[in-house]
């Protein structure tokens, strides 16, 4: 076409995947897909080959996140929502309090919302852009919110609310885009949990959760009531952690899960972890991120969404452009180029791009995307 912008190789990334979820996924774990073609996929989950691999994963997972004594890693089918709808079926006693800021961690409160079973959960909300920490509440006896917004390039801090452990209420943390990528003391916490198709380069449709003690004992007790006659509660098989912690223990998950996303991710686990592990990966990225906020600081025609420096997210990165400049079109020139998954988030409705910059993202690349955003800019 006339109007395509063509962008000088020499100015084009190694890799141009910069996707906030689906992340780039690298060529080795590829190819470790390629070696696993006659075994262990298309083989039973329940079975050693692949048991093997969910050992590895939670293996891999506890040293990468250096867990406390009693801490367990669990996994199961259906992704970060699903484990939102398990944590209101077996963590959430009655009420819980939400940091709500953003798309994603707005969805869990309103699945606690619509648990007839619960009390209405208290939410404190914070404007896109910024983030808010739940407050600690009478009658409440969990506390969750999102490690980071993927919807708007927020990081939260994660720390527990002073005096909720005197309260006897858990911590849970939605950790999907913000696990591997930022950094974390998981003591801080009673459950963070995550899909791997963000730091940890593999598909989605599987959640993985870092539990402590006090939440696995928290879920032996909701679903031991669930059972009793005339409780109001309903644990179907596939929301009970119980069942999933148990069948965890024996490196496998309550039902079928997709082969090839453990295959993945238990080779993204050993190379984070072959690199340096969490301290590694939290610096690559920062390192990234650092790149991207830093240009558009300097730049004449971009600015970071997040205006709190300590809040702008190092995993997920949101640049709005000035309105002279039309993001879409600049969009659809870099991935006429090769250059893909830009997009700013379509619900946030701003003219802006989204950058994940997760692990397996090269920092170099990360920069020539800089230079490749300017190249269109200036011929839009």
């Amino acid at each position: 076409m006339a109007n395509t912008i063509i962008i000088p190789d020499s100015l084009l990334p190694e890799d141009g995947r910069f996707g906030a979820g689906p992340s780039k996924i690298r060529d080795d774990q590829a190819d470790a897909l390629a070696a696993a073609v006659h075994s262990p996929l298309g083989t039973s989950h329940r079975q050693a080959p692949v048991r093997r691999i969910v050992g590895s994963i939670r293996e891999g997972l506890s040293e990468f996140f250096s867990l406390p004594d009693g801490y367990e890693v669990a996994l199961g089918n259906g992704g970060a929502s699903a484990f939102w709808d398990m944590a209101c079926a077996s963590l959430i006693s009655r009420r819980a309090a939400f940091g709500s800021y953003g798309s994603f961690s707005a969805k869990f409160a309103a699945s606690a919302a619509s648990a007839p079973f619960l009390e209405s959960p208290v939410v404190f909300k914070g404007e896109p852009g910024t983030y808010r920490l739940p407050e600690l509440t009478d009658g409440v006896d969990a506390y969750c919110w999102a490690h980071n917004e993927t919807s708007t390039g927020v990081m939260a801090p994660v720390r527990r609310v002073e005096g909720s452990r005197e309260q006897g209420a858990l911590t849970l943390v939605d950790a999907t885009s913000g696990a591997g990528a930022l950094p974390v003391d998981i003591a801080q916490t009673d459950a963070y949990y995550f899909s791997p198709q963000k730091a940890f380069g593999s598909d989605g449709g599987l959640w993985v959760a870092v539990l402590s003690p006090q939440a696995v004992e928290r879920a032996e007790r909701v679903e031991a009531g669930a059972k009793l006659e005339g409780a109001r509660r309903w644990v179907p098989p596939f929301l009970s952690l119980t069942s999933a912690v148990a069948n965890s223990r024996k490196d496998q998950t309550l039902n079928t899960p997709a082969v090839a996303t453990l295959i993945m991710l238990e080779n993204q686990v050993r190379w984070l972890n072959g690199h340096g592990g969490l301290d590694w990966a939290v610096a690559r990225c920062a390192k990234s991120a650092s790149i991207l906020y830093s240009w558009a600081e300097r730049s004449d025609y971009a600015t970071p969404f997040v205006a709190d420096v300590d809040a702008r997210s190092n995993c997920v990165v949101t640049i709005d452009l000035d309105p002279s400049v039309n993001a879409s079109q600049v969009v659809s020139a870099l991935r006429d180029n090769g250059i893909v998954d830009t997009s700013g988030y379509r619900k946030l409705g701003r003219n802006q791009l989204r950058i994940g910059v997760f692990p397996s993202v090269e920092p170099a690349d990360v920069q020539a995307l800089t230079e490749c955003v300017d190249y269109v800019a200036q011929r839009l």
